[in-house]
């Protein structure tokens, strides 16, 4: 039951709504909405969001890591959502952080201007009593009532919608439960900061790059609460800045540090499986000596090794234009929501890796190519699991931001030389003892057990008891085509036997019943005869 607060907001929704010229809503909850919605351009979606606040921002920012879901030009609106959340005034903010912290007491100084404005929170400059500059990250006040009264509206809304076949092929009401627990989660700061140490531990020891080059800031958890986070302040400027201007880092430089990115997130991807899943511009810093910094780790996708495995053999399968391996790897990664025609599937993607093909190493864009794949896939009918939307999402974001800061970075060369060194790492593992150890120990589980397996098999094919239990999909179709060339074979006999026993019977008669009797056979098989000629016609098959 709607409360009178959600029918407040549910009214505020459909005003944004048919401002910017969307009667979808509307119709939507007055039971008159289409099968298939149709979605305002990029840009008015995007200012949609904006207009609704801070929770429709994040859901937003979280559509635009499905690059599964959406197509290219919706998630790049969407990622522009990351710099349009206005900040909380000073004189609020002030009294929301007293509620958690005595700023007295810890800080000597608290710049509550903020210098970066997301969804969930803020960042402010600070100053602890013993000199050190800090970052403080305290959560928008009211945010906890506001996640809570339009997520409730958000679950609604996908209820609704799941009626409808765009519901059901996009599974919205799952996709409104996995924002829900992404958006509770980036609530508690404290999830943030753990990933943040897990993320400073991964990337402090690499044979790919120089460890000395990259840092995450770090915690300081004695003074950090759900609500407020403190960590190390890190002193620079978005990366982007750093390729502009009269400070801008020499071409050498950028060479270094694209190539030290790159190393560095491909570690995160396919080495460590736990991957920072939005580095934008505004997350990547070029620090005064020389460093770069990762910041805001509320966003983290994790990968299995399975997974990690795959999504290797795919990068080199686009690489190497080979749609046919790309097709396989698929439905490997991605769950079917119906039969896939995998001819279909391989032309679509031979189709899409033929433009590549060819194509200049330092001009092959393989973030754009990985984006494309997916969505490729989702019109086959297949969905993709959320962390390979993270990764995708994650890979293009990230190419975009070195091709920026240094237009002549080739991906394809920076990952060659990692590969031998990456296939090593996921064959054989850090620890070729361990590795050995355990498949011998694998070897003789199954050179124990397959003597009792084939002895069993041996039993039971020599008492003839040994049955096979096959399944076929799709025999549906064909069980159904040959029950009805079955039913037309009983009948065309049928019809043949009356016309058969009418003309003996006629050849014979000698009184009016059996006159009666054949001209009644004789109806009986005209009119079964017209029906199965009928029937024929229409199946379309009569050829």
């Amino acid at each position: 039951m709607l409360t009178p607060n959600l029918i407040s907001r549910q009214g505020e929704i459909v005003e944004v709504f048919l401002r910017h010229g969307w009667d979808y809503m509307r119709r939507l909850l007055v039971g008159q909405a289409p099968e298939e919605p149709n979605i305002p351009p990029p840009a008015v979606l995007r200012n949609i969001l904006t207009d609704l606040g801070p929770v429709y921002i994040k859901f937003g920012q979280l559509l635009s890591t499905r690059p599964d879901l959406l197509p290219p030009a919706y998630i790049e609106a969407l990622s522009a959502l990351q710099s349009t959340v206005p900040p909380v005034d000073a004189v609020t903010i002030q009294g929301f952080l007293r509620q958690h912290l005595d700023p007295d007491e810890v800080f000597a100084e608290v710049d509550y201007g903020a210098i970066a404005s997301g969804s969930i929170g803020q960042v402010h400059r600070a100053i602890l009593k013993n000199g050190q500059p800090v970052a403080l990250k305290i959560q928008r006040p009211g945010i906890e009532v506001q996640v809570r009264r339009d997520m409730a509206l958000i679950k609604d809304i996908a209820k609704l919608v799941s009626s409808t076949q765009f519901g059901q092929r996009y599974n919205v009401v799952t996709l409104a439960e996995e924002f829900s627990t992404a958006l509770k989660a980036e609530l508690d700061f404290t999830t943030e900061a753990t990933y943040t140490d897990q993320l400073r531990q991964n990337l402090g020891n690499s044979r790919w790059f120089a460890t000395d080059q990259l840092t995450i800031p770090e915690i300081i958890w004695p003074l950090s609460t759900p609500k407020v986070l403190v960590m190390q302040w890190l002193d620079g400027q978005p990366i982007l800045a750093a390729a502009l201007g009269d400070q801008a880092a020499p071409t050498e430089k950028r060479n270094a540090l694209s190539s030290l990115l790159f190393r560095a997130f491909f570690q995160q991807y396919f080495i460590d499986g736990f991957f920072h899943a939005d580095p934008h511009p505004g997350n990547i810093f070029y620090l005064s000596d020389g460093r770069v910094a990762l910041l805001d780790c509320g966003m983290m996708g994790r990968l299995d090794p399975q997974t990690r495995t795959t999504l290797t053999e795919m990068v080199l399968a686009i690489v190497s234009s080979d749609a046919q391996r790309c097709a396989q790897l698929t439905l490997q990664l991605a769950e079917p929501l119906q039969t896939v025609d995998l001819a279909k599937l391989e032309h679509d993607y031979s189709r899409l890796l033929s433009r590549y093909y060819g194509l200049a190493l330092k001009n092959f864009n393989t973030a754009a190519a990985f984006a494309e794949i997916l969505e490729a896939g989702t019109r086959n009918h297949l969905c993709w699991p959320a962390n390979i939307g993270l990764f995708a999402k994650s890979l293009v974001n990230l190419e975009g931001v070195a091709r920026q800061f240094n237009p002549q970075i080739n991906l394809i060369a920076e990952i060659r030389p990692l590969m031998v060194d990456l296939f090593r790492q996921q064959l054989i593992g850090d620890d070729p003892l361990q590795t050995l150890m355990r498949t011998g120990l694998e070897f003789r589980n199954l050179s124990l057990s397959a003597p009792r397996q084939f002895g069993f098999l041996l039993d039971r094919l020599s008492e003839e008891t040994l049955t096979w239990n096959v399944n076929i999909q799709d025999l549906d179709n064909l069980q159904q085509s040959i029950e009805q060339a079955a039913n037309r074979r009983s009948f065309s006999t049928v019809v043949a036997a009356l016309i058969i026993g009418a003309a003996i019977i006629s050849s014979n008669q000698t009184n009016t019943q059996l006159q009666w009797l054949s001209t009644s056979l004789f109806a009986a098989a005209t009119l079964l005869g017209i029906w199965l000629i009928i029937s024929i016609l229409r199946s379309g098959r009569w050829r």
